[in-house]
């Protein structure tokens, strides 16, 4: 994309500011995202949402921006600079929507840059996870009062259970002999664990357990922070739509407290971090608690649980579907992965109750 075209699709949005320069942002990896510096502050983030990846963009951008504007009211105490600071802030096209969907039919959309802060893409300290645990909790807390039900389900089935244990079993069809061989351990512990494994996925369907609006991607690079490390706010928030709790607070843990890569083969370095786990506990309860119930407290443990457990089951599918869906490296990186995940359940169970 050239210069002028990326100016001209900034300039669909009612930022009433002058384009001065841009620099492409790579943290991502399924959108384009760039900051564009204009001729006075603030400056913008300028994102092209993959249409590939996510079928129904227009219900994207609805959701983010629906879920932004409640968060915004619920902090109508703020100034706008500091709630700009807090909360993303989308800007509306000249069209009316939230979007622009250029000639080739890619959709863009406008945030307010928040200047100033950093993010970490592991937790190397325990008050990130901490900090990173209120800020996740503060998001569910302020959603809580948010009707999940009018949200678009942007990727469906996504922590669909039953729907991983299908992919599983069709899967298991037409493995090779080969790799049949070698993932036999985690096939047998997959198929032992089906019961177990579905209880948050039976609770929710039953109503037992609140359905609400959810981040559905809380790893901590999710989360700005300011320099001395203090919560800032959530952002890619392309994956909301309609979860539990257990969903935002297991995936969370899931990234956070793994010792290692996803990919290490070494599984005697994986390990799960208690203390980690601990922090980011006591920041998300901190920020939620007095909104769960005690049937959601008393299974956040088997949130994360479960989330590493599904992480591992499509890995494992994958694996079996001879790398259809994830990158690899090697022939049997999706194997190596697959254990991994298992190994961090096995360290997690071993240091806790669960």
């Amino acid at each position: 994309m050239t210069q002028e075209q990326l100016i001209h699709n900034f300039n669909q949005f009612n930022h009433l500011s002058e384009y001065s320069s841009h620099r492409e942002l790579v943290s991502g990896h399924i959108n384009d995202t760039f900051l564009v510096k204009t001729n006075e502050e603030p400056f913008y983030i300028l994102q092209r949402i993959n249409h590939f990846v996510f079928k129904d963009v227009p219900g994207l951008i609805s959701n983010k921006v629906s879920v932004s504007k409640h968060i915004q009211k619920k902090l109508a105490h703020l100034s706008e600079t500091q709630l700009n600071r807090f909360v993303l802030t989308f800007v509306q096209a000249k069209n009316g929507n939230y979007y622009y969907k250029d000639e080739n039919g890619n959709y863009w959309n406008v945030m307010i840059y928040i200047k100033d802060s950093v993010t970490h893409d592991i937790v190397t300290d325990k008050e990130v996870a901490y900090e990173g645990g209120k800020l996740f909790g503060d998001f569910l807390n302020l959603t809580n009062d948010f009707d999940a039900s009018v949200l678009s389900e942007v990727i469906p089935k996504f922590h669909d259970m039953s729907f991983r244990y299908s992919q599983f079993q069709s899967a298991l069809q037409s493995v090779s002999k080969a790799r049949l061989f070698k993932a036999k351990s985690l096939i047998d512990r997959v198929v032992e664990s089906k019961e177990e494994m579905h209880i948050l996925q039976n609770l929710k369907e039953t109503g037992a357990i609140k359905l609400r609006v959810t981040h559905n991607d809380t790893k901590i690079s999710n989360a700005l922070f300011t320099k001395d490390n203090k919560g800032l706010c959530v952002i890619d928030t392309d994956t909301i739509m309609p979860g539990i709790v257990h969903y935002d607070f297991g995936d969370a843990i899931r990234t956070i407290c793994n010792s290692t890569a996803e990919d290490e083969s070494n599984l005697d370095l994986v390990e799960f971090n208690v203390e980690y786990y601990n922090a980011y506990k006591k920041g998300f309860l901190e920020k939620i608690e007095a909104s769960l119930t005690p049937l959601e407290l008393k299974y956040l443990p088997l949130g994360a649980k479960t989330m590493i457990f599904i992480m591992g089951i499509r890995f494992l599918n994958d694996y079996m579907n001879n790398d259809i869906y994830y990158k690899t490296k090697y022939p049997d990186h999706n194997l190596d992965r697959a254990k991994n995940q298992f190994k961090l359940i096995d360290s997690m169970m071993a240091q806790m109750a669960v």
